[in-house]
């Protein structure tokens, strides 16, 4: 009994031994268990709870609605700049000029206004409202590819779009919003549902006609890259290197496109036989695959910003095919200039010898100019909008990004601007200090040698004064 006795207690002093050790390295976080030496936690922070609803706020419209109460800047004291302006030997001996109040169409302060001058890019006002007049706003361009005459022939179809990209488009992009590799990828799962694994590729760009370059312009324009030639079916508006201002362009838009295509169908297991050759796809062909461009007004914001020449000259053939006319550039000067009629503006006198000003002959007035900038700013116009909203923004945008930005016209003032050889010009719109709205346009078509440095500056003072005015 003595014996066992001792053997139950060493038993149970063992166990006590042994608990004892566990609870202390329970006590330490060495073992799991209850019993802890660290600090007690501080209370956790309550669950977030999601915030309730809120009201939004109304947004600032870009360009807002005209202060009828805004002090009206006196005519004559306009008129003293004007004939300041004039007078500048920066800009040469033949300049026109307007100024207009946005809400009332009251002139202000002219000098020639109705006397024809060369407009350079602020012809592209003029092309940017007729196309939204013309067209839906929404309306996107289509590169089809369509069944050829054969199981294996396959024509990519131009539908206008020179801005595809040549990898896959960019839902946020108007330069290669619409891709070539998405379009090869929904033509070779067609492809493969046919067992098809070999092509011969042909392409189809007959929606544009007559030349593709323009015989008013100069061959420096075509080789410093200011423009492309005009077809209906191009990558990146036919630039053959990236990352440069004015890239060299393809001689030959639409073929380059339908290579970098067979390109994008060859990375996707398919042969293409041959190179790709010009066709003209049957109007009722199967359709294999389609991508869709931009929307018409963001390709307008975006000519307008950038002043880009080539999309410029695609524009004014849309508004052609919209109005019966040949998708050329007589077709397309005639369509822009009939729409603006249409419109009520008194077109007489001008001339465009193509849509994006580029090219030696266009002729328009400065009260011409005007006028397209008062529809495009008039409420009973809203798809006119984007032209005002979007023209460069002083000191902030585009091609005036770089201009006015110690100005008080910095963000106040919208302008497209015009330069060529011996030509600068700008018209747009500008809030004056007092809140008033008021149209401009300044011509200068035989600016001194020198560049465009000083006839700028000239112009830019003056729309400084507009921008400041409180007189």
């Amino acid at each position: 009994m003595a014996r066992a006795a001792r053997v139950v207690g060493t038993g149970i002093l063992l166990v006590v031994l042994t608990g004892g050790a566990y609870v202390t390295a329970d006590a330490y976080d060495v073992v799991p268990g209850l019993v802890t030496l660290a600090p007690v936690p501080a209370d956790p922070l309550p669950f977030p709870t999601a915030p309730g609803a809120l009201t939004p706020t109304a947004a600032t419209p870009a360009l807002g609605a005209p202060d009828p109460d805004a002090p009206m800047p006196l005519a004559g004291s306009v008129q003293a700049q004007v004939d300041a302006l004039v007078a500048d030997a920066r800009l040469g001996a033949t300049t026109g000029v307007v100024v207009a109040d946005r809400l009332t169409g009251e002139v202000l302060a002219t000098h020639l206004p109705d006397d024809g001058r060369v407009p350079a890019s602020t012809a592209k006002l003029t092309t940017t409202v007729a196309a939204l007049a013309a067209l839906d706003p929404d309306e996107t361009l289509p590169t089809r590819v369509v069944a050829g005459a054969s199981a294996s022939d396959l024509v990519l179809v131009g539908g206008g779009d020179m801005m595809l990209a040549a990898g896959a488009g960019d839902e946020q992009a108007v330069v290669g919003h619409a891709g070539l590799a998405d379009l090869a990828g929904q033509v070779a799962k067609d492809l493969a549902l046919r067992g098809t694994t070999s092509v011969t590729l042909h392409f189809d760009d007959s929606l544009f006609v007559g030349p593709t370059t323009n015989p008013g312009w100069a061959a420096t324009d075509l080789s410093n890259g200011y423009v492309a030639p005009v077809t209906a079916l191009a990558v990146d508006i036919a630039a053959t290197k990236s990352g440069v201002e004015y890239p060299p362009r393809s001689a030959d838009p639409s073929l380059a496109a339908a290579r970098a295509f067979a390109d994008r169908l060859t990375e996707r297991g398919i042969t293409v036989t041959a190179r790709p050759t010009r066709t003209t796809a049957a109007p009722d062909a199967q359709v294999l695959g389609e991508v869709q461009s931009a929307t018409l007004d963001q390709i307008v914001q975006y000519v307008l910003d950038t002043s880009d020449n080539t999309i410029a000259e695609v524009l004014s053939r849309l508004v052609a095919l919209d109005a019966g006319l040949p998708a050329s550039f007589d077709g397309g000067t005639q369509a822009v200039l009939r729409e603006l009629a249409t419109l009520g503006v008194d077109t007489t006198g001008a001339h465009l010898a193509d849509a994006s000003g580029l090219a030696d002959g266009s002729v328009l007035a400065p009260r011409q100019l005007v006028a397209v900038l008062a529809l495009a700013m008039d409420p009973s116009h809203p798809t006119l909008r984007d032209v005002a909203t979007g023209m460069p923004i002083a000191g902030l945008t585009g091609t005036l990004a770089d201009r006015y930005t110690t100005s008080p016209a910095r963000g106040v003032a919208r302008a497209k601007t015009g330069s060529l050889h011996g030509v600068t010009s700008l018209a747009g719109t500008v809030q004056t200090a007092d809140g008033r709205w008021l149209l401009f346009a300044v011509m200068a078509d035989a600016t001194p040698p020198g560049g465009q440095w000083a006839p700028r500056q000239a112009i830019d003072d003056f729309v400084t004064y507009l921008a400041g005015c409180g007189c």
